[in-house]
Protein backbone atom coordinates (compact mmCIF):
# COMPACT_ATOMS: atom_id res chain seq x y z
CA UNK A 1 0.00 0.00 0.00
CA UNK A 2 1.28 3.60 -1.18
CA UNK A 3 2.87 5.30 2.18
CA UNK A 4 2.39 9.01 2.70
CA UNK A 5 4.47 11.00 4.99
CA UNK A 6 2.83 14.18 6.57
CA UNK A 7 5.13 16.88 7.87
CA UNK A 8 4.08 19.22 9.56
CA UNK A 9 6.64 22.46 11.75
CA UNK A 10 5.83 23.76 15.13
CA UNK A 11 7.70 26.48 16.84
CA UNK A 12 5.92 27.90 19.61
CA UNK A 13 2.29 27.33 18.30
CA UNK A 14 1.07 24.22 19.83
CA UNK A 15 -2.80 24.91 19.91
CA UNK A 16 -2.00 25.80 16.21
CA UNK A 17 -0.21 22.48 15.32
CA UNK A 18 -2.99 20.39 17.43
CA UNK A 19 -5.56 22.00 15.64
CA UNK A 20 -4.10 21.19 12.11
CA UNK A 21 -3.24 17.63 13.25
CA UNK A 22 -6.69 17.24 14.46
CA UNK A 23 -7.87 18.38 11.26
CA UNK A 24 -5.36 15.91 9.48
CA UNK A 25 -6.28 12.62 11.70
CA UNK A 26 -9.50 12.89 10.08
CA UNK A 27 -8.47 12.10 6.57
CA UNK A 28 -9.80 8.96 4.82
CA UNK A 29 -7.54 6.36 3.63
CA UNK A 30 -9.00 4.06 1.27
CA UNK A 31 -5.54 3.87 -1.12
CA UNK A 32 -2.78 4.79 1.26
CA UNK A 33 -1.62 4.98 4.65
CA UNK A 34 -0.06 7.82 6.60
CA UNK A 35 1.99 8.88 9.47
CA UNK A 36 1.92 12.63 10.81
CA UNK A 37 5.70 13.60 11.58
CA UNK A 38 4.82 16.82 14.05
CA UNK A 39 8.41 18.31 14.17
CA UNK A 40 9.41 20.74 16.68
CA UNK A 41 11.65 23.43 15.69
CA UNK A 42 13.61 23.98 19.36
CA UNK A 43 10.27 25.37 20.65
CA UNK A 44 11.08 27.24 24.15
CA UNK A 45 7.30 26.54 25.53
CA UNK A 46 5.83 23.41 26.76
CA UNK A 47 4.89 22.68 23.13
CA UNK A 48 6.75 19.24 23.18
CA UNK A 49 5.15 18.35 26.27
CA UNK A 50 1.69 18.89 24.92
CA UNK A 51 1.82 16.74 22.03
CA UNK A 52 3.15 13.79 24.19
CA UNK A 53 0.39 14.15 26.51
CA UNK A 54 -1.90 14.38 24.12
CA UNK A 55 -0.91 11.83 21.20
CA UNK A 56 0.83 9.35 23.39
CA UNK A 57 -0.90 6.68 22.41
CA UNK A 58 -1.97 7.32 18.59
CA UNK A 59 0.11 5.18 16.23
CA UNK A 60 -0.71 8.17 13.49
CA UNK A 61 1.75 10.65 14.96
CA UNK A 62 5.04 10.48 15.61
CA UNK A 63 6.82 13.88 17.66
CA UNK A 64 10.28 14.33 16.79
CA UNK A 65 12.39 17.44 17.87
CA UNK A 66 15.55 19.11 16.11
CA UNK A 67 16.70 20.39 19.26
CA UNK A 68 17.01 24.14 18.45
CA UNK A 69 15.52 26.13 16.24
CA UNK A 70 16.54 25.68 12.26
CA UNK A 71 14.37 27.78 10.51
CA UNK A 72 11.41 26.56 8.44
CA UNK A 73 13.86 25.29 5.75
CA UNK A 74 16.04 23.17 7.77
CA UNK A 75 13.33 22.22 10.20
CA UNK A 76 11.79 20.62 7.34
CA UNK A 77 14.62 19.44 6.13
CA UNK A 78 15.28 17.38 9.19
CA UNK A 79 11.70 15.76 8.92
CA UNK A 80 11.97 14.92 5.25
CA UNK A 81 15.28 13.46 5.94
CA UNK A 82 13.58 10.69 8.73
CA UNK A 83 10.87 10.08 6.60
CA UNK A 84 12.78 9.27 3.18
CA UNK A 85 15.07 6.81 5.37
CA UNK A 86 11.76 4.65 6.49
CA UNK A 87 11.25 4.66 2.82
CA UNK A 88 7.32 6.62 2.55
CA UNK A 89 6.26 6.90 -0.92
CA UNK A 90 5.33 10.33 -0.91
CA UNK A 91 5.82 13.16 1.69
CA UNK A 92 3.55 15.72 2.52
CA UNK A 93 4.90 18.96 3.98
CA UNK A 94 2.43 21.06 5.23
CA UNK A 95 2.22 24.69 7.38
CA UNK A 96 1.05 24.00 10.92
CA UNK A 97 -1.87 26.35 10.08
CA UNK A 98 -4.05 24.47 7.83
CA UNK A 99 -7.61 22.61 7.86
CA UNK A 100 -8.60 20.12 5.67
CA UNK A 101 -11.28 18.34 3.82
CA UNK A 102 -11.29 14.37 4.75
CA UNK A 103 -10.80 13.30 1.01
CA UNK A 104 -7.75 15.92 0.02
CA UNK A 105 -4.65 13.57 0.80
CA UNK A 106 -7.36 10.85 -1.58
CA UNK A 107 -7.38 13.01 -4.43
CA UNK A 108 -3.46 13.97 -4.25
CA UNK A 109 -2.45 10.22 -4.30
CA UNK A 110 -5.11 8.98 -6.53
CA UNK A 111 -4.04 11.77 -8.76
CA UNK A 112 -0.25 10.76 -8.67
CA UNK A 113 -0.90 7.63 -10.40
CA UNK A 114 -1.89 9.71 -13.68
CA UNK A 115 1.28 12.08 -13.13
CA UNK A 116 4.04 10.04 -11.25
CA UNK A 117 6.40 12.96 -12.49
CA UNK A 118 4.81 15.98 -10.79
CA UNK A 119 4.97 17.85 -7.41
CA UNK A 120 1.05 18.35 -6.75
CA UNK A 121 -1.01 20.91 -4.71
CA UNK A 122 -4.51 21.24 -3.43
CA UNK A 123 -6.79 24.19 -4.04
CA UNK A 124 -6.14 26.34 -0.69
CA UNK A 125 -9.27 28.69 0.60
CA UNK A 126 -8.41 31.00 3.44
CA UNK A 127 -10.06 30.12 6.85
CA UNK A 128 -12.78 32.07 7.61
CA UNK A 129 -11.88 35.38 9.11
CA UNK A 130 -8.58 35.16 7.52
CA UNK A 131 -8.95 36.84 4.41
CA UNK A 132 -6.90 39.48 3.04
CA UNK A 133 -10.08 41.64 2.40
CA UNK A 134 -12.55 41.03 4.98
CA UNK A 135 -15.32 43.08 4.35
CA UNK A 136 -15.28 42.31 0.71
CA UNK A 137 -17.39 39.50 0.85
CA UNK A 138 -20.74 38.07 2.09
CA UNK A 139 -21.17 35.84 4.56
CA UNK A 140 -22.32 32.68 2.71
CA UNK A 141 -18.84 33.57 0.46
CA UNK A 142 -16.71 32.74 3.55
CA UNK A 143 -14.52 29.41 3.35
CA UNK A 144 -14.98 29.64 -0.34
CA UNK A 145 -12.13 32.61 -0.69
CA UNK A 146 -9.21 31.37 -2.70
CA UNK A 147 -5.51 31.32 -1.35
CA UNK A 148 -4.35 29.33 -4.04
CA UNK A 149 -4.43 27.02 -7.26
CA UNK A 150 -1.05 27.45 -7.64
CA UNK A 151 1.34 30.02 -8.19
CA UNK A 152 2.79 32.04 -11.06
CA UNK A 153 6.03 34.36 -10.82
CA UNK A 154 6.32 37.99 -12.76
CA UNK A 155 9.80 36.78 -14.00
CA UNK A 156 10.55 40.96 -14.80
CA UNK A 157 10.22 41.81 -11.65
CA UNK A 158 10.59 38.44 -9.41
CA UNK A 159 7.81 38.31 -7.34
CA UNK A 160 5.81 35.25 -6.85
CA UNK A 161 2.41 35.28 -7.03
CA UNK A 162 -0.89 32.87 -5.62
CA UNK A 163 -3.00 32.51 -8.77
CA UNK A 164 -6.64 33.46 -8.35
CA UNK A 165 -5.24 35.04 -4.88
CA UNK A 166 -8.83 36.84 -3.10
CA UNK A 167 -11.25 35.39 -5.74
CA UNK A 168 -14.32 33.88 -4.61
CA UNK A 169 -14.61 30.06 -5.75
CA UNK A 170 -17.53 30.03 -8.30
CA UNK A 171 -16.20 26.90 -10.32
CA UNK A 172 -13.85 28.49 -12.81
CA UNK A 173 -10.72 26.48 -11.02
CA UNK A 174 -12.30 22.58 -10.56
CA UNK A 175 -9.91 21.59 -13.51
CA UNK A 176 -6.29 20.36 -13.06
CA UNK A 177 -3.97 22.97 -13.27
CA UNK A 178 -0.24 22.39 -14.96
CA UNK A 179 0.68 25.73 -15.94
CA UNK A 180 2.35 25.96 -12.82
CA UNK A 181 5.90 28.21 -12.04
CA UNK A 182 5.55 26.55 -7.93
CA UNK A 183 3.07 25.17 -5.81
CA UNK A 184 2.81 26.85 -2.52
CA UNK A 185 4.48 25.38 0.54
CA UNK A 186 1.57 25.74 2.31
CA UNK A 187 1.00 22.47 1.08
CA UNK A 188 3.38 20.42 -1.15
CA UNK A 189 2.81 16.76 -1.86
CA UNK A 190 6.45 15.23 -3.30
CA UNK A 191 7.12 11.57 -4.68
CA UNK A 192 10.47 10.60 -3.28
CA UNK A 193 11.82 9.90 -6.17
CA UNK A 194 12.05 14.13 -6.76
CA UNK A 195 13.86 14.11 -3.77
CA UNK A 196 15.97 12.09 -4.04
CA UNK A 197 16.78 13.54 -7.42
CA UNK A 198 16.95 17.23 -7.07
CA UNK A 199 18.02 17.44 -3.20
CA UNK A 200 16.00 18.74 -0.37
CA UNK A 201 14.99 22.89 0.08
CA UNK A 202 17.51 24.71 -0.12
CA UNK A 203 18.83 25.94 3.52
CA UNK A 204 20.00 29.08 2.39
CA UNK A 205 16.64 30.35 2.33
CA UNK A 206 16.02 29.99 6.27
CA UNK A 207 12.07 30.96 5.35
CA UNK A 208 10.31 31.98 2.49
CA UNK A 209 10.65 31.27 -1.25
CA UNK A 210 12.13 28.34 -0.51
CA UNK A 211 9.27 26.34 -2.23
CA UNK A 212 9.31 28.54 -5.12
CA UNK A 213 13.20 27.80 -5.53
CA UNK A 214 12.39 24.05 -5.09
CA UNK A 215 9.67 24.22 -8.02
CA UNK A 216 11.65 25.66 -9.76
CA UNK A 217 14.55 23.25 -9.28
CA UNK A 218 12.21 20.40 -9.92
CA UNK A 219 10.79 21.63 -13.65
CA UNK A 220 14.20 22.49 -15.06
CA UNK A 221 15.10 18.51 -13.99
CA UNK A 222 12.11 17.71 -15.89
CA UNK A 223 9.34 17.15 -13.48
CA UNK A 224 5.80 18.86 -13.36
CA UNK A 225 3.61 20.70 -11.32
CA UNK A 226 0.14 20.09 -10.90
CA UNK A 227 -3.17 21.94 -8.33
CA UNK A 228 -5.62 19.05 -8.12
CA UNK A 229 -8.53 21.31 -7.30
CA UNK A 230 -10.73 18.27 -5.58
CA UNK A 231 -8.03 18.26 -2.59
CA UNK A 232 -8.88 21.12 -0.48
CA UNK A 233 -7.59 22.91 2.45
CA UNK A 234 -8.12 25.74 4.35
CA UNK A 235 -5.33 28.13 5.49
CA UNK A 236 -5.16 30.44 8.45
CA UNK A 237 -2.81 33.04 6.68
CA UNK A 238 0.21 33.99 8.39
CA UNK A 239 -1.05 31.92 11.28
CA UNK A 240 2.85 31.53 12.80
CA UNK A 241 4.97 34.48 11.24
CA UNK A 242 2.28 37.54 11.45
CA UNK A 243 1.34 38.91 7.79
CA UNK A 244 3.71 42.03 7.05
CA UNK A 245 6.28 41.59 9.77
CA UNK A 246 9.68 42.68 10.01
CA UNK A 247 10.32 39.03 9.83
CA UNK A 248 8.70 38.55 6.28
CA UNK A 249 10.21 42.09 5.18
CA UNK A 250 13.81 40.68 6.27
CA UNK A 251 13.89 36.95 4.33
CA UNK A 252 11.51 38.01 1.56
CA UNK A 253 13.75 40.86 1.02
CA UNK A 254 17.52 38.73 0.66
CA UNK A 255 16.16 35.57 -0.30
CA UNK A 256 14.10 37.50 -3.16
CA UNK A 257 17.98 38.84 -4.28
CA UNK A 258 19.34 34.95 -3.84
CA UNK A 259 16.24 33.35 -6.08
CA UNK A 260 16.89 36.13 -8.32
CA UNK A 261 20.59 35.30 -8.63
CA UNK A 262 19.97 31.68 -9.19
CA UNK A 263 17.09 31.66 -11.60
CA UNK A 264 16.14 35.02 -12.92
CA UNK A 265 17.76 36.49 -16.07
CA UNK A 266 20.31 39.28 -16.51
CA UNK A 267 18.09 42.32 -17.14
CA UNK A 268 15.97 41.64 -14.24
CA UNK A 269 18.85 41.23 -11.80
CA UNK A 270 19.77 44.11 -12.51
CA UNK A 271 16.65 45.88 -11.97
CA UNK A 272 16.09 44.30 -8.98
CA UNK A 273 19.71 45.43 -8.01
CA UNK A 274 19.07 48.98 -8.59
CA UNK A 275 15.54 48.57 -6.57
CA UNK A 276 17.37 47.12 -3.52
CA UNK A 277 20.14 49.22 -2.98
CA UNK A 278 17.81 51.70 -2.68
CA UNK A 279 16.34 49.99 0.48
CA UNK A 280 20.11 51.01 1.94
CA UNK A 281 18.95 54.62 1.86
CA UNK A 282 15.18 54.09 3.41
CA UNK A 283 13.94 54.13 7.12
CA UNK A 284 13.19 50.07 7.16
CA UNK A 285 16.04 48.39 9.07
CA UNK A 286 15.36 45.11 8.17
CA UNK A 287 15.15 45.59 4.61
CA UNK A 288 18.36 47.66 4.36
CA UNK A 289 19.98 44.84 6.62
CA UNK A 290 18.41 41.98 4.34
CA UNK A 291 20.16 44.05 1.39
CA UNK A 292 23.59 44.32 3.19
CA UNK A 293 23.55 40.23 4.31
CA UNK A 294 22.89 39.12 0.83
CA UNK A 295 25.73 40.89 -0.42
CA UNK A 296 28.16 39.56 2.35
CA UNK A 297 27.07 36.01 2.23
CA UNK A 298 24.85 35.93 5.52
CA UNK A 299 22.29 33.75 4.33
CA UNK A 300 20.67 31.01 6.56
CA UNK A 301 19.60 32.95 9.28
CA UNK A 302 21.43 35.65 9.07
CA UNK A 303 21.00 38.52 11.01
CA UNK A 304 18.05 37.90 11.95
CA UNK A 305 17.30 37.59 15.87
Amino acid sequence: MTQVAIITLNWNRPQLTTDTVDSLLKIKTSNFSYKIFITDNGSGDQSLAIFHQKYKNNQKVKIIATGSNLGYVSGNNFAIKKALDKNFDFILVCNNDILVKPDFVEELVKTAKNYPNAILGPKIYFAKGYEFHKDRYTKSQLGKVIWSVGGQVDWANILGSNIAVDQVDIGQFDKISTDLDFISGCCLFVPRKIFKKIGLFDSHYFMYLEDVDFCQRALRTGFQLVCQPKSVIWHLNAGSSGSGSQLQNYFFTRNRLYFAHKYASLRAQFALLRQSLGFLFQKDKWKRQAVLDYFLGKMGIGSWH
